[in-house]
């Protein structure tokens, strides 16, 4: 009887605030006893502590979403509106989704099908491609060709540029983007020669001091409305999150 009555005050004390449980006002034989009986109660009942993990979790995924959305809130015009990142899908779709992209990123290779099938199969959904190169020279060579194609060629060979790098498993050198840009047909010369320029410049550090804003610090990263996606996410996980999206 005394040890079910420990076991009760036990779960009652992880039911009531801590503040409601001074253990202060114990004598030492009854925190001794006290502090016995909640171990004791642990290790009868460990799945306890797993609930309270899970509820903790919850708690630190609840805060940080909140936090992205506040992040994502007040970097909106460098997201969204920022005039020179390459936009795709649905124009005037009902959500938005930011990619922060790394050509020689596996996982950004894997995304692209994923990503590709959403904005068909969703039709109602805007992409906006921000070049974030964080993988070394060749990381950076390619999103400096991808960005000199487009502001010497314009979006539609952008578009096919991103398409050939994302694909391209060789080494990035100028034969290699000379040959690839030959092959589209673009003034090759005109988009080599631009590759080193402030405006190309001015690109890639507007779009690592907005990763930097965010947090972000790996690729892919994806801004759908106002959550932050860190990392590879699946076809279905995307298209479950565009739907709880819209419905909120």
């Amino acid at each position: 009887m005394k040890r079910l009555m420990l076991s009760a005050l036990t779960a009652a004390a992880f039911a009531v605030p801590a503040a409601a449980l001074d253990l202060d006002t114990m004598s030492p034989t009854e925190r001794a006893a006290f502090r016995a009986e909640v171990r004791a109660y642990l290790l009868e009942n460990p799945e306890v502590i797993m609930e309270a993990v899970a509820v903790l979790e919850q708690r630190d995924a609840m805060a940080q979403a909140a936090a992205d959305a506040d992040m994502i809130k007040a970097s909106q015009n460098a997201l969204f509106a920022d005039g020179f990142s390459w936009t795709g899908g649905n124009p005037d779709g009902d959500i938005t989704l930011v990619e922060f992209m790394d050509y020689r990123c596996g996982y950004c290779r894997r995304a692209a099908p994923e990503v590709h099938d959403l904005l068909t199969q969703d039709g109602n959904i805007k992409l906006i491609i921000k070049e974030f190169p964080i993988l070394g020279e060749q990381s950076e060579t390619s999103a400096r060709f991808a960005i000199a194609t487009q502001q010497i060629a314009g979006e539609d060979a952008y578009k096919d540029v991103h398409d050939a790098l994302i694909a391209f498993s060789g080494d990035v050198n100028e034969t290699t983007l000379r040959r690839m840009s030959d092959s589209l047909g673009f003034d090759t010369d005109a988009i080599l020669d631009h590759m080193e320029s402030d405006e190309v410049s001015q690109v890639i550090a507007a779009n690592h001091a907005l990763g930097q804003q965010l947090g972000i610090s790996g690729t892919p990263s994806f801004v759908m409305a106002d959550r932050m996606l860190r990392g590879y996410l699946p076809l279905d996980a995307m298209q479950n999150l565009a739907e709880e999206i819209r419905t909120q």
